[in-house]
């Protein structure tokens, strides 16, 4: 009997150090005695979604780690060598060139927490489209729209663009090059919050703005495509080298709030994808399931961004922000951890 007791107790050991759901989990826990560890990206705009998918593995039964803020090339070695289980915030392809050496032998992906939900691309105030017939970056060599978007005298259109160092305005900068720009446009490299806030100020009060953005971000919930604001095309697809192995995604079809459909967009779109180290998701099917079905429409992630803008930017918000989105999508939410008891059985 002592022997039997010794075994059982190797075993149950054995499967919780490594993160294996034990046999012991009931049917509405499948993740009990399993400690996770899980990462987090270090911008806020992905907050939310790892908040909502910790608390998810929670109801299921993990015993779920405070996630480690990473910088992107620290998590993906990070998570192909165990040291962390899983992030919610892969955004694919722009990471691949982040990616270890032999990275997919030790963790994958799974599952579309947006899927083309990481897009950038320019915007200008709908009206100014209307009247001054905008459909691409090309316009903006036309005398009457350079002189309406002219915010300082030098003769050149007022483009709220990124500051230097960030990815956004090296590609920007191509742009300009590319498209023989540079006489007609003038990017802004200043603050982006601060841009983007006089932007906002000047659509308020009816002028033309003229911007940079990406998604998920507070600004196109604020300033929300096909209402206030419109997507515009670049002139045609001329890619950076680091864009080349993406072409096939830097035009999109059925984007809200487009000039076009398709609409060329200039920046490569990613999908938002969890990536989970493999023995990790193999051990845990519960969770892997979780993974896979877990998905957010990108205008909720677009109106809770909002709400860190407006200032409910601590820890504290945030998981408020993640038991309102479960209270308000109850089935929904229901239905995830159903699937995901299921896979455990």
């Amino acid at each position: 009997m002592m022997m039997k007791k010794l075994l059982m107790g190797a075993v149950l050991s054995t499967l919780v150090c490594t993160g294996a759901t034990t046999a012991f989990a009931s049917p509405d826990k499948p993740g009990e005695g399993v400690t996770v560890k899980p990462a987090r990206a270090t911008w806020n705009t992905g907050f939310f979604q790892e908040a909502l998918v910790r608390r998810g593995l929670e109801e299921l039964g993990y015993d779920v780690k405070k996630p480690k803020d990473l910088q992107n090339p620290i998590f993906y070695k990070s998570v192909a060598l165990g040291d962390v289980d899983y992030w919610t915030n892969g955004w694919f392809p722009m990471h691949d060139a982040q990616l270890p050496k032999n990275f997919y032998e030790d963790a994958d992906t799974y599952g579309y927490v947006a899927k083309t939900g990481g897009l950038g691309g320019y915007l200008v105030s709908k009206e100014h489209v209307e009247k001054y017939n905008i459909k691409s970056l090309d316009d903006f060599k036309r005398d009457e729209v350079k002189k309406a978007f002219d915010n300082d005298g030098d003769g050149k259109a007022d483009l709220t663009a990124c500051p230097p160092g960030w990815g956004c305005e090296t590609v920007i900068s191509h742009h300009m090059d590319v498209y023989d720009l540079k006489d007609h446009i003038t990017p802004g490299t200043a603050s982006y919050e601060a841009g983007m806030a006089s932007a906002l100020a000047n659509y308020k009060t009816g002028k033309p703005i003229f911007f940079y953005t990406w998604a998920p971000n507070w600004t196109i919930f604020k300033l929300q495509p096909g209402k206030d604001v419109m997507w515009i095309n670049v002139p045609k697809i001329i890619p950076k080298d680091s864009q080349k192995n993406a072409v096939d995604r830097m035009t999109l079809s059925g984007v809200e709030g487009a000039v076009s459909d398709p609409i060329d967009l200039g920046f490569v779109v990613s999908d938002i994808q969890i990536v989970a180290n493999k023995d990790f998701a193999e051990a845990n099917p519960a969770a892997r399931k979780f993974f896979e079905v877990f998905t957010l429409p990108l205008i909720d992630i677009n109106r809770q961004n909002t709400r860190m803008n407006d200032g409910e930017k601590s820890q504290k918000a945030i998981e408020g922000h993640a038991d309102e989105w479960i209270t308000e999508n109850q089935s929904t939410w229901n239905g995830w951890l159903e699937d995901a008891r299921k896979a455990a059985m």
